[in-house]
């Protein structure tokens, strides 16, 4: 089931989980990773049937060739026919109507919204991209488009907990040292780093305070994929959006 959060503004904002589409074992169902070893017409089913549930055109979904960087794509419509994806980890548009795709199994998507300016952002928040500083330069970039940090409303999707993201105590400590509400202990005592808490941080240092966060960590849910889990697995994706 898709979880879906309408905002009275005209903010759109969805997150997928593995159910409901056509993808066989392991990628079962609903994945919408086209990257990961599963069928090609699968997966264009699959977003298919993604984008239609949530009244969207397929064809006006943008996705990204994610890298775990910085980069940051100002786009202004789909991605010309036969033309390569640019290798970005963040997608921001001024652009009502034109939905914004991200692709996680473990990361953090984030999801922004300025209604008033119209512009939106997906973003892909893995830990190195965090480190980065993928969500500060997503939110400079809606701000050069009109935004205001404090008009966004954020919001992140299922994504591994800090509980559960083992790391070694010097990774640990690197990150912390970068960012230290990204210090964590998983839930059997050792190292770990809690990503989604990190980007809240950054979040709330830029100025954005409307912000939600899914409660669902993805390797402890069946109900999602998760890399750190499976390996083999598929991808969920985050959807942004304003009306037209």
């Amino acid at each position: 089931m898709i979880q879906r959060y309408d905002d009275e503004s005209g903010a759109h904002f969805a997150f997928t989980d593995r159910w409901g589409g056509v993808s066989a074992v392991p990628y079962e169902q609903l994945n919408l990773g086209g990257a990961v070893g599963d069928d090609p017409s699968a997966v264009r089913e699959n977003r298919r049937l993604a984008a239609e549930s949530l009244g969207l055109d397929p064809a006006q979904v943008v996705w990204m060739n994610q890298v775990h960087g910085r980069e940051v794509a100002v786009v202004e419509g789909p991605w010309p026919a036969g033309s390569e994806v640019p290798a970005v980890d963040a997608l921001v548009t001024a652009r009502r109507g034109l939905a914004l795709a991200v692709l996680t199994a473990d990361c953090t998507p984030v999801l922004l919204a300025d209604p008033v300016a119209g512009v939106v952002a997906a973003v892909h928040a893995g830990r190195p991209g965090m480190l980065a500083g993928v969500v500060p330069a997503a939110v400079g970039a809606m701000t050069g488009l009109g935004a205001d940090p404090s008009r966004i409303t954020a919001r992140t999707g299922p994504a591994v907990c800090g509980r559960c993201y083992e790391v070694p105590r010097e990774m640990r400590a690197e990150v912390a040292a970068s960012e230290p509400a990204a210090w964590a202990e998983t839930s059997w005592g050792t190292p770990a780093v809690d990503v989604t808490a990190a980007v809240h941080a950054q979040l709330a240092a830029l100025g954005v305070s409307a912000r939600a966060q899914s409660p669902v960590c993805t390797r402890e849910s069946g109900d999602h994929f998760s890399y750190r889990r499976d390996r083999t697995t598929g991808r969920l994706a985050g959807y942004v959006w304003l009306d037209g």
